[in-house]
């Protein structure tokens, strides 16, 4: 290889006769056929193996708009003149665009970051959550799109800082505070049930999971307090979850045990919560010394209302179930207002302290399970959330009462309305509905009271009262056309009034006469008479007390003597 072939020749980087081909993105030796070097002055070449080398300045063929870089020039040789370098000037990248690149690039290291510490702070919550095997009580757990049946144990165990103060320190934790907690399936409204600590009531054989995976039935108990659903005999919260289905017929699709320390975490979590007192509250067994008025209770005073009785209401169970009652609905007004659920160091603190102060079903054994249920409890609007109790009348079998048994008169129904998903703010929305409506059918024009033509059937009243209402409504009503039509085919709880949309003023006329409701007026069709001609027909119910007494009606009203209020409502302690 000669001079320039070993690249010492014009300053020629043996490097630069290598250029790329733009049609194949390589690199490529650019050689021409070897011919006789002519003594005339041109361009020189470098020979390799007996071949020569272009010139440094040709190029291969190129695509339109395409160059192929000059050859470079050997590290340390003089530079050649502008007008034999034929390179363009290499553009140096623009400010903004490495600016983007590091701002791009920093974003991206931001992201990556959080996305990892949000991730190891959602595994540090799930380490914080502890479950409880439902042992096969519950329904499974909780679905979208159906009604939703959660149970809320508080249990009176001592565990926890501060708390042994409170007496009974060797306490198993029983079912201090129970709630069955309903949410309708369009999730439009809710019943919360509390149940009586000392309701009695039947405990049935519960398989309970042991710490080494073995399943022993705890054996159950007749005619017990139903707190000892939980702890006694080493019963678990699945225990309680039996023993309420069995004592409502509802089973419960998951469950929730919450501590005294959970009250006091909890509430110090969403900063306070603001009760009503109507009195002076002294109670020395709750350490609970407030006065009248409105407070915002944090920590041990939290706990020492929710536990208080003996210094309101009568001073038993059930006035402490209506504290804490109240207690829950300003939790919850808490909860929805916006100085929680947009502060974000607040629901940090609620999610930090929710997960560790709650044991849960192993159905929701993952914070991510616990966020679904709360989208789902987040639907509801406070003033349809009703608080209400199980009916229970004093256990008669004790001379001084100090338990109570079920009213079965009216806890059945109310067991039926939320079994059949119909809360009571949704009674109440239907009452006022119907209300509306069948006051409705009262207003309009009224026939005389001679135009009136009516069939009157002995429907369940006393025998003869037919014929004393057709006596009285001809001699002093005035209402001559109107017979005596007999028995109706079936007896009714209630007076009814049927006539066609056509005779609607005749009825108006008869319903005042009668001193009817509106919903005892039922819109249909008209019958024939004696006489061959229309008539309305009125049929004496159970309820009918005599001619000329007016008869009034409470259709969708919730069982009579039923204890409710709503979580919107401000109610002070008495």
């Amino acid at each position: 290889m000669d001079a320039q072939g070993r690249g010492r020749a014009d300053n020629i980087d043996p490097a630069d006769q290598w250029v790329i081909n733009p049609n194949t993105g390589e690199y490529e030796l650019r050689l021409t056929p070897s011919t006789p070097q002519s003594a005339v002055p041109g361009p020189r070449r470098a020979t390799v193996r007996n071949s020569t080398v272009a010139p440094e300045r040709e190029t291969v063929p190129k695509s339109p708009g395409r160059e192929v870089p000059a050859p470079r020039r050997r590290r340390g040789a003089p530079e050649e003149p502008p007008a034999r370098r034929g390179r363009r000037p290499v553009k140096k990248k623009a400010k903004g665009k490495k600016i983007l690149m590091w701002t791009g690039g920093g974003l991206a290291f931001v992201l990556v970051a959080v996305s990892a510490a949000a991730y190891l702070y959602i595994q540090h919550l799930n380490d914080n959550i502890t479950t409880a095997s439902d042992d096969g009580a519950s329904t499974g757990g909780f679905s979208k799109g159906k009604a939703i049946n959660l149970l809320v144990i508080g249990t009176d165990k001592r565990t926890g800082a501060g708390n042994e103060g409170y007496g009974d320190a060797g306490s198993v934790g029983h079912a201090d505070t129970t709630i069955l907690l309903h949410v309708s399936k369009d999730r439009s409204n809710a019943t919360a049930l509390s149940i009586p600590r000392d309701l009695i009531t039947d405990v049935p054989d519960c398989p309970t999971t042991q710490s080494d995976g073995t399943t022993k039935v705890i054996p159950g108990s007749t005619s017990v307090r139903f707190n000892t659903s939980l702890g006694q005999s080493g019963r678990t919260p699945s225990c309680t979850v039996r023993t309420v289905t069995e004592l409502t017929g509802i089973q419960p699709d998951d469950f929730m045990v919450a501590d005294f320390n959970a009250v006091k975490t909890l509430t110090d979590a969403v900063g306070g919560v603001e009760v009503c007192l109507a009195k002076n509250i002294d109670d020395s067994d709750s350490h609970l010394k407030l006065s009248k008025g409105t407070h915002n209770l944090t920590g041990e005073q939290a706990l020492a209302f929710v536990r208080t009785r003996h210094s309101v209401g009568f001073g038993g169970d059930l006035s402490r179930i209506t504290l804490q009652q109240q207690f829950l609905s300003a939790l919850m007004r808490k909860l929805k207002s916006n100085s929680t659920l947009t502060n974000p160091s607040k629901m940090l603190k609620l999610a930090e302290a929710g997960t560790k102060a709650l044991t849960v079903d192993s159905n929701l054994d993952t914070i991510g399970k616990l966020k679904d249920l709360g989208l789902e409890l987040g639907k509801l609007n406070p003033k349809n959330l009703t608080f209400t109790t199980v009916p229970v009348v004093d256990n008669p079998a004790e001379k001084t009462p100090v338990t109570v048994v079920l009213n079965n008169t009216t806890a059945p129904q109310v067991f039926s309305l939320i079994k059949s998903d119909t809360s009571f703010t949704a009674v109440k929305q239907k009452a006022a509905k119907e209300k509306a409506a069948v006051a409705a059918r009262l207003k309009g024009t009224k026939s005389a009271a001679s135009a009136v033509r009516v069939r009157i059937l002995n429907g369940g009243a006393d025998a003869g009262s037919a014929q004393e209402t057709l006596t009285w409504l001809q001699n002093d009503e005035g209402v001559l056309k109107s017979e005596n039509a007999g028995n109706a085919p079936a007896a009714l709880a209630k007076t009814t009034l049927e006539y066609a949309p056509d005779q609607a003023d005749q009825a108006r006329r008869l319903a005042a006469i009668m001193g009817l409701s509106g919903s005892a007026m039922k819109p249909g069709k008209s019958v024939i008479n004696s006489q061959g001609l229309p008539a309305i027909t009125l049929t004496l119910g159970k309820d009918f007390k005599g001619a000329g007494v007016p008869l009034t009606s409470t259709a969708g009203s919730t069982p009579e003597g039923v204890q409710k209020s709503t979580a919107d409502k401000v109610e002070c302690a008495k």
